[in-house]
């Protein structure tokens, strides 16, 4: 999955899916964008083609014409929000000094999303990739595949952070995982429980962790 994407379909994600008389948004593009939103809101099983095709006002024949099943669909809207998520995440880490102001910037960003201050990642539902996985279980499908994927992707961004810090490449790896597991862990907790102050409390706990791991 790529990490560019182009700024016509990201309107999309901020409830906005129609052209605002810049470039016209292709009906792939909007069929995307439009599966995207339902599935990240109700789930993908939940939604049937027929609700894409009538949310979207696209032809059968056209969406057909570019995805050939509903998995296709599904694969296509997974990698639009690796973009956008990636894209966002990483402008966030880039605004400060990797290091431990890069692990503190992690978390505010998180906070951020969770209530609702990041517009074009959509009102807070969860992670898509973790809700998409827990639809197809099996490890080995494709769309499983995809999810476990875009989490390596997210570890790729958070472990400069980490190596700013000087630590052992062992250390530094275990920081890493944990500082994943706090992150991941707020996230569960803030969809399933409402929990919209995890991030600052996990937030809280990797500063502990990164102050105690700076002194020794």
């Amino acid at each position: 999955m790529s990490t560019k994407v182009d700024k016509s379909v990201s309107r999309c994600q901020a409830g906005d899916c129609r052209d605002n008389g810049t470039k016209a948004m292709d009906k792939r593009e909007h069929l995307v964008c439009t599966a995207l939103s339902l599935f990240y809101r109700h789930g993908i099983h939940a939604v049937g083609i027929n609700r894409v095709l009538e949310e979207s006002g696209v032809a059968k024949k056209t969406l057909y014409h570019h995805f050939e099943s509903k998995e296709a669909l599904v694969m296509a809207a997974l990698e639009h929000r690796d973009e956008i998520y990636l894209e966002w995440f990483g402008e966030r880490l880039a605004r400060v000094p990797a290091g431990s102001r890069g692990v503190a910037e992690l978390f505010r960003a998180l906070d951020d999303w969770f209530n609702g201050r990041v517009e074009k990642l959509s009102p807070f539902n969860g992670c898509f990739f973790i809700n998409a996985s827990a639809e197809y279980s099996d490890r080995q499908h494709p769309i499983h595949r995809a999810c476990a994927a875009h989490k390596g992707r997210v570890a790729a961004l958070v472990r400069p952070q980490v190596d700013a810090l000087g630590l052992s490449p062992r250390r530094a790896q275990a920081i890493c995982e944990t500082l994943l597991l706090l992150k991941e862990g707020a996230t569960v907790k803030a969809h399933v429980q409402g929990d919209l102050d995890a991030a600052r409390r996990a937030g809280r706990t990797a500063g502990l962790l990164i102050d105690a791991v700076s002194g020794e």
